[in-house]
């Protein structure tokens, strides 16, 4: 049954070397393997996605991707700091403020990347609030100050 299987994440691109260069400089991932259809990167804690170039890409309206961490502001201040402009939103229940939405004790903020992609950073999305609160003291916040080591995780 598939609820006892791994998940993987496949994202499109317009062009695969920019891509790759933005996932590189801006979230600090390179690919662990190079594919005929494209290039695989994997998270520390195993989560694989699959960027692979198609005419495609950008079309989609909704989140592509979502990383969750234990420390929000500190990851929106290192990707503004990368020159990334994270969406602002008006909606009936949600409603960002300086790029960051909160419902609860959930906090979100989106961008895309340079293939059009919507990608979330999170705070307590991707577990639940128990879950989260369990956690608390070990860190899944992936932020660093040190140079080759940053990296966006989820």
């Amino acid at each position: 049954m598939l609820s006892q299987l791994e998940t993987y994440s496949v994202l499109p691109a317009r062009n695969l070397a920019r891509a790759r260069r933005f996932y590189k400089d801006v979230l600090g991932m390179e690919p662990v393997e190079e594919r005929v259809e494209g290039l695989l990167y994997r998270t520390p804690k195993g989560a694989a996605i699959m960027v692979y170039e198609t005419d495609n890409a950008g079309t989609a309206a909704n989140t592509a991707i979502g990383f969750d961490t234990d420390d929000i502001d500190a990851e929106v201040a290192v990707l503004r700091g990368r020159g990334v402009t994270f969406e602002e939103y008006d909606f009936p229940g949600l409603k960002t403020e300086n790029g960051i939405a909160m419902t609860n004790e959930d906090r979100a903020a989106w961008f895309k990347d340079t293939e059009g992609n919507i990608i979330c950073v999170s705070q307590n999305v991707a577990f639940g609030h128990a879950e989260a609160r369990e956690r608390e003291g070990t860190a899944n916040s992936t932020v660093s100050d040190r140079p080759g080591r940053d990296t966006l995780s989820g």
